[in-house]
């Protein structure tokens, strides 16, 4: 029996609770999608823009401070981050050990926390740094900042990526310059004209990816802010490109715990309900459906953080989507498009007992490196040492960690045959709140035994990334 790595390390709980924290912050939103899982794809497409923070809709602004934002103002929260040694040394890499790039440059730093991209960035040799951060961290950041000695190269800036502006003063004192012929109208920038102008950033840096990269939709703000403030020849965003992943997984431990997990919710929710009729007198029997929808919702409807061996992994995994961050759109951000994919399974050899397939999972891998696009290879700066990052099972734990979709039930391996899964995902914003989203899988399992081919009927399941 395969087990999922470290169960009781400390990194899966935090993570663990965070998700759980945000879950339980829009779980009415979680429900009400579930509720809607069976309608088309394109119902759920109808609302699924990020609240800006130049909305006029003061609700819609503090809905999303609430259910996002404020927890990334906690020191706990960012000390999760920091203790993910995968993630630091990645970014640390990526700055560092290329200087030349970061040398005399403007930098923005989005979504930064802490700051401490930005103090590596000014480190580096940068000769302004821009860190924007929303939340109250902000003033951390700048404690930050302060403590290092680098409070004339970096400037904390609290707010919406979205709502800021370069400080006049800047241009002078920075020497900030646009590029020749750099003339973009309002209407391609999609903001008003003075931050049109403001396109002196030579790099952003964003630690933005979410669970399986898009969940939080915070890749949104780095567009935006790519769209305002980067140079459009020559500027880089670190990281550059994105891709996510899925493949077949065996995690039958994790598997059974859920699935027991909700069976025994509704031996308690029955007990429950004989205990309230003969002690007090009242039948709620009725809503025992409502409950039980609930608790699929939660249990069997959703995916599930997990830290995965790299042996659960039952066949190598499949492209679904790649991102260029220097020519990737705010549609780009909102999911996956249909996407096909084919796995070849085959059952392992002189094991006790069959195999089992449990369902699938979804990590992603991000690459800090030269500018693909054709305009980004000719002008853009060159990165002569290149970063890789994947939140794999086969790299050890992150913060990240993958998300595991598991089948309603099991499907078995026998001994000596072989399995193929052709079918596809989608992925989409949650009409409810459009920082979640749902991924919907179609697929159809043949098994072949002996020369036998077996094809079970078409499946099609939605999930709620919680």
């Amino acid at each position: 029996m395969k087990l999922t790595k470290s169960f009781l390390a400390s990194s899966w709980w935090c993570c663990l609770i965070i998700q759980t924290l945000f879950c339980f912050a829009a779980q009415s939103s979680l429900f009400a999608t579930a509720a809607a899982s069976s309608s088309s794809s394109a119902s759920n497409k109808d609302d699924d823009t990020i609240p800006t923070f130049d909305t006029s809709d003061s609700q819609q602004s503090a809905s999303d401070y609430a259910n996002y934002f404020s927890a990334y103002a906690d020191l706990f929260h960012q000390k999760i981050m920091l203790t993910d040694h995968h993630r630091m040394t990645a970014y640390y890499n990526a700055i560092v050990q290329n200087r030349h790039v970061f040398k005399d440059k403007v930098v923005m730093d989005v979504g930064s926390g802490s700051g401490i991209l930005a103090v590596w960035a000014a480190k580096a040799g940068a000769r302004r740094v821009y860190a924007v951060e929303y939340t109250d961290m902000a003033k951390y950041a700048r404690e930050v900042v302060r403590a290092n000695g680098l409070e004339d190269v970096v400037m904390v800036i609290q707010g919406a990526v979205e709502d800021v502006t370069i400080p006049e003063e800047d241009w002078d004192r920075f020497d900030l310059q646009m590029e020749d012929g750099d003339v973009n109208s309002e209407e391609e920038c999609h903001v008003n004209q003075p931050q049109s102008q403001s396109k002196v950033v030579d790099i952003i840096i964003s630690e933005w990816m979410g669970y399986f990269l898009l969940r939080e939709s915070m890749l949104d703000s780095v567009i935006r802010a790519r769209d305002m403030f980067l140079k459009p020849k020559s500027g880089i965003l670190l990281p550059s490109h994105a891709t996510m992943l899925i493949a077949p997984i065996m995690n039958a431990y994790d598997h059974s715990v859920i699935v027991k997990e909700y069976k025994e919710g509704m031996v308690e929710w029955n007990d429950y309900l004989n205990n309230l009729k003969k002690q007090y007198g009242v039948d709620m029997s009725i809503l025992t459906e409502d409950y039980d929808k609930e608790q699929r919702d939660y249990y069997l409807k959703s995916s599930h953080y997990v830290q995965l061996e790299d042996d659960v992994i039952l066949a190598p995994p499949a492209v679904v989507k790649t991102l260029d961050l220097a020519v990737c759109t705010l549609e780009d951000a909102k999911g996956v498009g249909e996407t096909a994919f084919s796995f070849d399974i085959e059952s392992s050899e002189g094991g006790e007992g069959d195999d089992e397939i449990n369902g699938f999972a979804g990590w992603f891998t991000v690459d800090f490196q030269t500018r693909t696009d054709e305009v980004g290879k000719k002008f853009g700066a060159k990165m002569k040492n290149p970063v890789h990052f994947s939140s794999s099972p086969e790299i050890g734990e992150t913060h990240w960690g993958q998300q595991a979709f598991y089948f309603p039930s099991a499907i078995p391996i026998q001994r000596n045959s072989k399995v193929k899964i052709d079918g596809t995902m989608e992925m989409y914003r949650s009409k409810e709140n459009a920082r979640l989203y749902n991924v919907k899988f179609r697929y159809t399992i043949a098994a072949a035994v002996d020369g036998s081919n077996n094809l079970m009927d078409p499946v099609e399941s939605v999930y709620n990334i919680p």
